[in-house]
């Protein structure tokens, strides 16, 4: 026996597998040559060329927020994206916007407590020491705390 052969039980299932592959070829083979007519027609339709309009990096945020990002039309050329009408894709908002419209949380004591909120969604929990002057970032969420004004000074 040579290596091309295939056993007895192997070749029903074989010709079965061939069959039913021709039968979906069968049925596309009107689309085919209605698509082959269209393509191969004399007159070439002139395609207008889109205009390039300036496109803001999030609704929120209008340029790039690190340096090493791209911007959001060169981010989507390539053959990838050819054929994707990008006004029908997701655009989310800028988080860092989002945080720095975010109040300050203003604490009575000299450490506040972030966890992120959410339970089981937040981040772990810190500890951020507010004694310095002006607003405190969390490095996980972005959320800021403050020390309430002359906290501590009631002598």
């Amino acid at each position: 026996m040579d290596g091309n052969s295939t056993s007895s039980c192997e070749r029903p299932r074989q010709l079965v597998h061939n069959a039913m592959l021709n039968r979906r070829f069968v049925f596309r083979v009107p689309q085919l040559r209605t698509l082959s007519r269209a393509s191969s027609s004399s007159s070439k339709a002139v395609v207008p060329a889109l205009e390039k309009t300036p496109v803001a990096q999030s609704p929120n945020y209008p340029t790039t927020w690190s340096t090493n990002q791209n911007p959001r039309p060169a981010v989507h050329a390539g053959p990838r994206f050819e054929q994707t009408f990008m006004e029908l894709q997701p655009n989310p908002l800028s988080a860092m916007e989002l945080i720095a419209n975010e109040p300050v949380r203003v604490v009575q004591g000299r450490k506040a407590v972030c966890d992120g909120g959410g339970g089981p969604l937040g981040h772990p929990k810190i500890f951020i020491n507010v004694d310095q002057p002006g607003p405190q970032p969390c490095g996980y969420c972005g959320l800021r705390f403050e020390q309430a004004p002359h906290h501590g000074h009631e002598h």
